[in-house]
């Protein structure tokens, strides 16, 4: 044969054997019966493969996949080959296993108790065999949870006690069981620890628990002043467990205050009002607050008030907060209030406090009367307060807050001295219809209980943080209570428009009146790089007045985050 037929010979038969090799090859799997084989297409297999080792894979890995379904005596009897394209390969599947009963020991028992239920007498869980893989899984993970992450369980012992039953004793393999070492903050260095103790509940020494931290650092949603980077990681070494958490300082300053203007009743003219409200957060990095507030009614009374709270002294749960509030009523009288505090969180939603106010009202006028007089009070009091935020929310960051408060005390003038208490609530809730849609219901209320009152020392409410389409504090009562609620429709992420439906009821002793009051208007919300904008319009009336223009207010206000 010359070189050139050698060469066209060698070429053919390359071709040839490649494409023999690369013919599709076609797989029939039987079962020993129809009815079994019909179990076997129900599970389904690949069918066409390039070559003759792939086909045998599937044929393994189809045995494998009837043992988890339960027939755990699954063999392969033979593949044969029918033609040049199709094999056809006959199992053995015999008896299907229904259950699997797992027997624990009583050293197993006693060491994760809360993990498995069963009776005295029978130590043992029944478990179907499709979800036998799953539960152990699930068994593994809690086990892991408990401060063990590396380790596995095996079953042993296997053995039929019925045609479809069969019984198998559990073992874990442990390893050493890990434990919070060292705690380490990246990002915000001067997060402040006492918040990772007491607040977030991480601890040195704590059983290492990943899915029980990662919940944990999910609260700092609940921390105005932090948020979290990414989440948490453990370093494993011989000897110790290391966690790292990764939090940054966010901008939680506040700066709120509102322009309101009406027409006046009396003159006619145009009147203006307003209020600066300074929010101070976290700036010595201690999780501190400082408030500060000047207030300028329109019926010319003047508000300053001043407190700080300071959580978490010493790395304790126990914080103390002490504040000053000065009210003025035009020529009238002057209201001095002291109190002091001493508050517990009782974890990062919950908190009560104690402590202890005092009052000194001074009457402004040449002659004292039978209701305004120069008086001192001082009470001990009680507070409970209940937070829940709405994670990554701008324009509502809180959906339910609770504050309950009562004083226990007496008040002293010049001629007497009378035992008195007073209570205070407030409470509101955004209820979330969908992403666009939802309600605002907010109480207030307060009451003072007296065998008989002053006028200096009533409560002072009504305008845009209590009832709207008022004059701010213009409404005075010894009992009073306002609903106020708002629909509020979502037209982005940081725009909306409200409703505005307000009632209240207030009882004055003095006076002897009981009036119940509503205010109703229209308003919107605007988030801006300033910060959140709101505009409400909103008219108000007594019960047995009608509604005027004249009395509407138009309220505008603006809360800049720095």
């Amino acid at each position: 044969m010359s070189l050139y037929n050698k060469t066209v010979f060698i070429f053919f038969l390359v071709i040839f054997t490649t494409q023999s090799d690369a013919q599709s090859l076609k797989l029939r799997v039987l079962g020993e019966d129809d009815q079994k084989t019909k179990v076997i297409d129900s599970l389904g297999y690949q069918n066409d493969f390039i070559n003759y080792s792939k086909l045998q894979l599937e044929v393994e890995r189809l045995k494998n996949t009837l043992t988890q379904h339960g027939f755990i005596d699954t063999s392969i009897e033979d593949i044969v080959k029918k033609n040049d394209s199709l094999f056809e390969a006959n199992l053995i599947l015999g008896q299907k296993i229904n259950t699997v009963r797992i027997f624990f020991d009583k050293k197993f028992i006693n060491k994760y108790p809360n993990l498995i239920q069963t009776t005295t007498q029978n130590q043992y869980i029944d478990i179907k065999i499709e979800d036998l893989e799953s539960h152990l899984l699930s068994l593994n993970s809690k086990i892991a949870e408990d401060g063990d992450p590396f380790s596995t369980l095996q079953l042993t012992h296997l053995r039929k006690l019925e045609p479809d039953l069969i019984s198998a004793n559990i073992k874990v393999q442990s390893n050493q069981k890990r434990r919070i070492d060292n705690i380490i903050i990246k990002g915000y260095d001067k997060f402040p620890k006492a918040y990772i103790k007491h607040f977030l509940k991480l601890k040195t020494g704590n059983s290492f628990n990943l899915n029980t931290i990662k919940n944990k650092i999910d609260l700092l949603n609940d921390i105005r002043f932090a948020s979290k980077i990414k989440d948490p990681e453990v370093l494993f070494t011989k000897d110790s467990t290391t966690l790292y958490l990764y939090i940054e300082k966010t901008k939680t300053n506040n700066f709120d205050g509102f322009l309101g203007f009406g027409t006046n009743e009396d003159t006619n003219r145009l009147e203006f009002d307003g209020y600066l409200d300074l929010r101070l957060v976290n700036n010595l990095n201690y999780g501190e607050t400082l408030n500060l507030l000047y207030k300028s009614d329109e019926i010319d009374q003047q508000t300053f008030k001043i407190d700080t709270d300071l959580p978490y002294l010493f790395s304790t749960p126990i914080g103390i907060q002490v504040g000053l509030n000065i009210f003025r009523k035009d020529s009238t009288f002057l209201n001095a209030n002291q109190y002091a505090k001493v508050n517990y969180q009782i974890n990062n939603r919950h908190k009560i406090g104690i402590g202890i106010t005092s009052t000194n009202s001074t009457n402004l006028l040449e002659n004292d009367t039978n209701t305004l007089n120069d008086y001192t009070t001082n009470y001990y009091t009680f507070e409970y307060n209940y937070i829940k935020s709405q994670e990554h929310d701008l324009l509502f960051p809180i959906n339910f807050w609770f504050n309950f408060s009562a004083g226990y005390g007496d008040r002293n003038t010049d001629i007497s001295s009378e035992k008195q208490n007073v209570f205070n609530l407030e409470t509101f809730k955004i209820f979330n219809l969908n992403a666009t849609n939802s309600i605002f219901a907010k109480l207030s209320g307060a009451s003072l209980n007296s065998n008989d009152y002053l006028d200096n020392e009533l409560f002072r409410f009504g305008g845009i943080n209590s009832i709207r389409g008022f004059e701010e504090n213009s409404l005075t009562a010894d009992l009073y209570g306002v609903i106020s609620t708002e629909y509020r429709y979502r037209l982005s992420s940081n725009i909306y428009i409200n409703s505005v439906f307000d009632a209240a009821y207030l009882e004055n002793s003095i006076n002897n009146a009981k009036e119940k009051l509503f205010g109703f208007g229209l308003g919107f919300g605007l988030l801006t790089n300033a910060g959140l904008f709101r505009f409400n319009y909103s008219s108000g009336k007594t019960e047995n007045r009608a509604f005027k223009l004249s009395d509407s207010k138009v309220h505008v206000s603006l809360t800049a985050t720095f």
